[in-house]
């Protein structure tokens, strides 16, 4: 009788993948990182907990990875060939992110999570928040190769005033938007980032 061959590793199935990346995120939505379970983002994914320890050992894992995953999805940074053209994408990209109710149920609860532990603000500073300024260094730079910003211009601070006063707006204040904010608030961000090249 013919030996049967060692079973290999289970192979990951993308679509349950996709399925435990939504309940991920609509359970913590709900309960917060603190609450958020393993069981229970099963139980909202339809598969068992098996499932998600194939893929990660903990909770901790599980977060980081998904929040890297899709986090830098979510930042991709256009080359429009002009810095006004790349900042007005820059804030209308962020601003329809920040727009969505996952994230801004999730953002408040993200930032005061990093602050009791010290493991999720390492991955997300050391992921997803190096790799925007990766992409925002990139607009920089980009300009600068067009002579539109100096190459002495300090690139931290610029990093900084991108994006920042979009995310205040949005999610610490919560005021509504005019129309034409993103204009406005594109004029506002050029005339600090030359003022930074000075």
């Amino acid at each position: 009788m013919p030996k049967r061959k060692a079973a290999g590793a289970a192979v990951l199935q993308p679509d349950v993948t996709r399925s435990i990346t939504r309940a991920l995120f609509r359970e913590w939505a709900k309960s917060g990182y603190a609450a958020l379970t393993i069981e229970a983002v099963a139980k909202r994914a339809g598969v068992g907990k098996a499932a998600i320890y194939r893929r990660w050992p903990s909770k901790l894992e599980m977060v980081s990875s998904l929040l890297t995953e899709v986090g830098v999805e979510l930042l991709e940074v256009p080359d429009t060939g002009s810095l006004r053209g790349d900042i007005a994408a820059l804030l209308e990209g962020t601003l329809t992110l920040l727009r969505r109710p996952l994230v801004t149920r999730i953002l408040p609860d993200l930032h005061a999570e990093m602050r009791r532990t010290p493991e999720l603000a390492s991955t997300v500073r050391s992921r997803v928040q190096r790799e925007r300024r990766a992409k925002g260094q990139a607009l920089l730079r980009r300009a600068m190769d067009r002579g539109e910003l100096s190459p002495a211009i300090d690139i931290d601070l610029a990093l900084d005033l991108m994006g920042a006063l979009v995310y205040w707006r949005m999610i610490v204040t919560g005021q509504p938007l005019s129309s034409d904010y993103v204009e406005r608030l594109t004029s506002l961000t050029l005339g600090g980032l030359r003022g930074l090249s000075e």
